[in-house]
């Protein structure tokens, strides 16, 4: 049973590594975001902007090599790759953002569950973005 559930892990190191860093990326995402926003009086706007950056640079400085073993830190490499990694950001931020306002702003549909339920998809985009983007190097 131990070796079946060690094997089980070993096959999909990626994924348990790539749901380890983002659990950390989203706390380093609140770290920043809930001190702005109540001890500095950051508008929530500029809060949210300053901690998705951070949590950004966060997420690409350990997936790279932690998650998907992308250990060239040439710049020939990292440019293509950090651009990459940051579109996918952005192009997933602007999913959830624009499902949000559509299902819950104006359907009306359940805010929270929407919020839970898109927060599942992004993960999976941004991980199939990064796995696409990064070359593992051996």
């Amino acid at each position: 049973m131990i070796a079946k559930l060690r094997k089980l892990i070993n096959d999909h190191w990626d994924i348990v590594m790539y749901l380890v860093f983002g659990v950390l990326t989203t706390a380093v995402n609140w770290i920043v975001y809930f001190p702005l926003y109540n001890i500095a009086d950051f508008s929530a706007t500029v809060s949210t902007a300053v901690s998705w950056s951070v949590a950004v640079a966060f997420a690409f400085l350990t997936n790279k090599p932690f998650v998907f073993k992308s250990n060239d830190w040439s710049s020939k490499v990292v440019v293509p790759e950090l651009i990459g990694f940051v579109g996918c950001r952005i192009g997933s931020g602007l999913i959830e953002a624009g499902l949000i306002f559509l299902t819950v702003d104006i359907l009306h549909w359940n805010g929270n569950f929407m919020k839970v339920l898109l927060s599942i998809i992004v993960v999976l985009i941004n991980y199939v973005g990064s796995k696409l983007l990064f070359k593992e190097n051996k």
